[in-house]
Protein backbone atom coordinates (compact mmCIF):
# COMPACT_ATOMS: atom_id res chain seq x y z
CA UNK A 1 0.00 0.00 0.00
CA UNK A 2 2.74 2.45 0.98
CA UNK A 3 4.86 1.43 -2.01
CA UNK A 4 1.92 2.07 -4.36
CA UNK A 5 1.36 5.52 -2.79
CA UNK A 6 5.00 6.59 -3.15
CA UNK A 7 5.12 5.44 -6.79
CA UNK A 8 1.99 7.41 -7.59
CA UNK A 9 3.40 10.53 -5.84
CA UNK A 10 6.63 10.34 -7.84
CA UNK A 11 4.79 10.05 -11.13
CA UNK A 12 2.56 13.03 -10.30
CA UNK A 13 5.53 15.17 -9.16
CA UNK A 14 7.48 14.34 -12.33
CA UNK A 15 4.59 15.23 -14.55
CA UNK A 16 4.02 18.52 -12.69
CA UNK A 17 7.72 19.51 -12.98
CA UNK A 18 7.78 18.68 -16.70
CA UNK A 19 4.72 20.81 -17.31
CA UNK A 20 6.14 23.74 -15.36
CA UNK A 21 9.45 23.51 -17.21
CA UNK A 22 7.63 23.50 -20.53
CA UNK A 23 5.94 26.79 -19.60
CA UNK A 24 9.30 28.58 -18.89
CA UNK A 25 10.73 30.80 -21.68
CA UNK A 26 13.66 29.36 -23.61
CA UNK A 27 17.03 30.42 -22.21
CA UNK A 28 19.07 32.59 -24.57
CA UNK A 29 22.39 31.04 -25.61
CA UNK A 30 25.50 32.50 -23.93
CA UNK A 31 27.53 34.42 -26.50
CA UNK A 32 31.29 34.82 -25.98
CA UNK A 33 32.43 38.41 -25.37
CA UNK A 34 35.03 39.54 -27.92
CA UNK A 35 38.07 41.27 -26.37
CA UNK A 36 38.44 44.98 -27.04
CA UNK A 37 41.05 45.86 -29.67
CA UNK A 38 43.99 47.93 -28.41
CA UNK A 39 43.62 51.62 -29.32
CA UNK A 40 46.74 53.72 -30.00
CA UNK A 41 44.84 57.01 -30.47
CA UNK A 42 45.70 59.79 -28.02
CA UNK A 43 48.07 62.48 -26.79
CA UNK A 44 51.05 61.17 -24.84
CA UNK A 45 53.93 62.27 -22.64
CA UNK A 46 57.02 60.21 -22.06
CA UNK A 47 60.62 59.76 -21.01
CA UNK A 48 63.43 58.48 -23.19
CA UNK A 49 67.10 57.68 -22.82
CA UNK A 50 69.85 55.91 -24.68
CA UNK A 51 73.23 56.06 -26.37
CA UNK A 52 74.46 58.13 -29.31
CA UNK A 53 77.57 57.72 -31.46
CA UNK A 54 78.97 59.18 -34.69
CA UNK A 55 81.31 61.91 -35.89
CA UNK A 56 81.61 65.67 -35.49
CA UNK A 57 83.81 68.28 -37.14
CA UNK A 58 85.23 70.15 -34.12
CA UNK A 59 86.74 72.97 -36.18
CA UNK A 60 83.66 73.82 -38.20
CA UNK A 61 81.75 74.28 -34.96
CA UNK A 62 83.79 77.49 -34.67
CA UNK A 63 84.48 78.47 -38.30
CA UNK A 64 84.06 76.99 -41.77
CA UNK A 65 87.48 78.16 -43.02
CA UNK A 66 89.18 74.84 -42.21
CA UNK A 67 89.03 71.71 -44.36
CA UNK A 68 86.44 69.19 -43.22
CA UNK A 69 87.51 66.87 -40.43
CA UNK A 70 85.66 64.15 -38.54
CA UNK A 71 86.23 63.20 -34.90
CA UNK A 72 84.51 60.21 -33.31
CA UNK A 73 82.06 61.09 -30.54
CA UNK A 74 79.81 59.00 -28.31
CA UNK A 75 77.85 59.26 -25.08
CA UNK A 76 74.52 59.10 -23.30
CA UNK A 77 71.31 61.08 -23.67
CA UNK A 78 68.10 61.40 -21.66
CA UNK A 79 65.03 63.59 -21.98
CA UNK A 80 61.30 63.99 -22.48
CA UNK A 81 58.81 63.25 -25.27
CA UNK A 82 55.51 64.82 -26.38
CA UNK A 83 53.34 63.32 -29.09
CA UNK A 84 49.88 62.81 -30.56
CA UNK A 85 48.57 60.10 -32.87
CA UNK A 86 45.41 58.60 -34.34
CA UNK A 87 44.68 55.00 -35.32
CA UNK A 88 42.55 54.09 -38.36
CA UNK A 89 42.18 50.31 -38.69
CA UNK A 90 45.81 49.05 -38.50
CA UNK A 91 47.42 52.37 -39.55
CA UNK A 92 48.71 54.80 -36.91
CA UNK A 93 49.65 58.37 -37.91
CA UNK A 94 51.23 60.84 -35.50
CA UNK A 95 53.57 63.69 -34.65
CA UNK A 96 56.29 63.51 -31.99
CA UNK A 97 58.82 65.91 -30.49
CA UNK A 98 61.56 65.32 -27.93
CA UNK A 99 64.32 67.25 -26.21
CA UNK A 100 67.30 65.44 -24.65
CA UNK A 101 70.20 66.47 -22.50
CA UNK A 102 73.27 64.84 -24.04
CA UNK A 103 76.86 64.07 -23.15
CA UNK A 104 78.00 62.91 -26.59
CA UNK A 105 81.68 63.83 -26.77
CA UNK A 106 85.11 63.05 -28.17
CA UNK A 107 88.68 64.31 -27.78
CA UNK A 108 92.11 63.96 -29.30
CA UNK A 109 95.04 65.70 -30.95
CA UNK A 110 94.48 66.99 -34.48
CA UNK A 111 96.31 69.05 -37.11
CA UNK A 112 93.77 71.00 -39.17
CA UNK A 113 94.43 72.26 -42.67
CA UNK A 114 93.25 74.98 -45.03
CA UNK A 115 93.14 73.98 -48.70
CA UNK A 116 95.29 70.98 -47.79
CA UNK A 117 98.01 73.01 -46.04
CA UNK A 118 98.51 71.75 -42.44
CA UNK A 119 98.51 74.28 -39.62
CA UNK A 120 99.23 74.05 -35.90
CA UNK A 121 98.45 70.99 -33.79
CA UNK A 122 95.64 71.23 -31.25
CA UNK A 123 94.41 69.29 -28.28
CA UNK A 124 90.70 69.13 -29.08
CA UNK A 125 87.53 68.38 -27.15
CA UNK A 126 84.16 68.47 -28.89
CA UNK A 127 80.68 67.50 -27.72
CA UNK A 128 76.92 67.80 -28.15
CA UNK A 129 75.20 69.22 -25.06
CA UNK A 130 71.58 68.78 -26.11
CA UNK A 131 69.61 67.53 -29.06
CA UNK A 132 65.95 67.77 -30.04
CA UNK A 133 63.76 66.44 -32.84
CA UNK A 134 60.32 67.12 -34.33
CA UNK A 135 59.11 64.20 -36.45
CA UNK A 136 56.15 62.55 -38.15
CA UNK A 137 55.43 58.87 -37.47
CA UNK A 138 53.58 56.27 -39.54
CA UNK A 139 53.06 52.81 -38.17
CA UNK A 140 51.29 49.49 -38.42
CA UNK A 141 49.46 48.28 -35.31
CA UNK A 142 48.56 44.72 -34.47
CA UNK A 143 46.60 44.93 -31.22
CA UNK A 144 49.10 46.22 -28.63
CA UNK A 145 52.16 45.97 -30.94
CA UNK A 146 53.12 48.98 -33.09
CA UNK A 147 55.91 49.07 -35.70
CA UNK A 148 56.70 52.50 -37.16
CA UNK A 149 58.89 54.66 -39.38
CA UNK A 150 59.69 58.26 -38.43
CA UNK A 151 61.33 61.31 -40.00
CA UNK A 152 61.62 65.07 -39.55
CA UNK A 153 63.94 67.78 -38.25
CA UNK A 154 66.62 67.86 -35.58
CA UNK A 155 68.25 70.74 -33.71
CA UNK A 156 71.46 70.30 -31.69
CA UNK A 157 74.08 72.43 -29.97
CA UNK A 158 77.71 71.47 -30.63
CA UNK A 159 80.67 72.81 -28.67
CA UNK A 160 84.45 72.70 -29.21
CA UNK A 161 87.44 73.60 -27.02
CA UNK A 162 90.87 73.90 -28.67
CA UNK A 163 94.24 74.19 -26.97
CA UNK A 164 97.24 75.07 -29.14
CA UNK A 165 100.01 72.49 -28.76
CA UNK A 166 102.68 73.69 -31.23
CA UNK A 167 102.00 77.43 -31.47
CA UNK A 168 100.96 79.41 -34.53
CA UNK A 169 97.45 79.99 -35.81
CA UNK A 170 94.54 78.76 -33.73
CA UNK A 171 90.87 79.09 -34.70
CA UNK A 172 91.85 81.46 -37.51
CA UNK A 173 93.40 84.00 -35.12
CA UNK A 174 97.20 84.45 -34.79
CA UNK A 175 98.85 83.91 -31.40
CA UNK A 176 95.66 82.86 -29.60
CA UNK A 177 96.67 79.98 -27.28
CA UNK A 178 93.15 78.83 -26.44
CA UNK A 179 89.84 78.99 -28.30
CA UNK A 180 86.35 77.64 -27.84
CA UNK A 181 83.00 78.06 -29.54
CA UNK A 182 79.53 76.64 -29.95
CA UNK A 183 77.04 76.36 -32.77
CA UNK A 184 73.37 75.40 -33.08
CA UNK A 185 72.60 73.43 -36.23
CA UNK A 186 69.34 72.37 -37.88
CA UNK A 187 69.35 69.03 -39.65
CA UNK A 188 67.35 65.95 -40.55
CA UNK A 189 66.32 62.94 -38.48
CA UNK A 190 65.03 59.57 -39.67
CA UNK A 191 64.59 56.18 -38.08
CA UNK A 192 62.36 53.30 -37.09
CA UNK A 193 61.16 51.52 -34.00
CA UNK A 194 58.55 49.40 -32.31
CA UNK A 195 56.29 50.04 -29.33
CA UNK A 196 54.43 47.67 -27.02
CA UNK A 197 51.29 48.56 -25.09
CA UNK A 198 51.79 47.39 -21.51
CA UNK A 199 48.39 48.73 -20.38
CA UNK A 200 45.68 50.64 -22.28
CA UNK A 201 47.56 53.88 -21.52
CA UNK A 202 51.19 52.90 -20.89
CA UNK A 203 53.59 51.75 -23.61
CA UNK A 204 57.32 51.10 -24.00
CA UNK A 205 59.40 51.62 -27.15
CA UNK A 206 62.78 50.88 -28.69
CA UNK A 207 63.89 53.32 -31.38
CA UNK A 208 66.81 53.93 -33.75
CA UNK A 209 67.40 57.46 -35.09
CA UNK A 210 69.99 58.86 -37.50
CA UNK A 211 70.51 62.61 -37.18
CA UNK A 212 72.71 64.93 -39.26
CA UNK A 213 73.15 68.65 -39.88
CA UNK A 214 71.97 69.19 -43.46
CA UNK A 215 73.92 72.31 -44.42
CA UNK A 216 77.49 71.56 -43.29
CA UNK A 217 77.28 67.93 -42.09
CA UNK A 218 79.00 69.18 -38.96
CA UNK A 219 77.58 66.26 -36.94
CA UNK A 220 76.38 62.77 -37.82
CA UNK A 221 74.77 60.91 -34.94
CA UNK A 222 73.30 57.44 -34.61
CA UNK A 223 71.23 56.73 -31.52
CA UNK A 224 69.43 53.83 -29.87
CA UNK A 225 66.84 54.96 -27.34
CA UNK A 226 64.40 53.31 -24.97
CA UNK A 227 61.21 55.15 -24.07
CA UNK A 228 58.18 54.95 -21.82
CA UNK A 229 55.01 56.83 -22.86
CA UNK A 230 51.75 57.54 -21.01
CA UNK A 231 48.88 58.12 -23.43
CA UNK A 232 45.72 60.06 -22.60
CA UNK A 233 43.35 57.84 -24.56
CA UNK A 234 43.37 54.07 -24.89
CA UNK A 235 40.30 51.85 -24.78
Amino acid sequence: MIRTFLTTLAVVAGATFSAAAADLPARAPVMPVAPLAYNWTGIYLGLNGGWGWGTQDPLNVITDRFDQFGMNISGGMVGGTLGAQVQVAHVVLGLEADLDWANIRGSGTITPSILGVPLSTFQTSTKIDWIGTARARIGYAENNWLWYLTGGLTLAEAKTDLTNVTGGITCGTANEPFCSGSSKKVGAAAGLGFEYGITPNLSAKVEYLYMTAVSTEISKINSIRLGLNYRFGGY
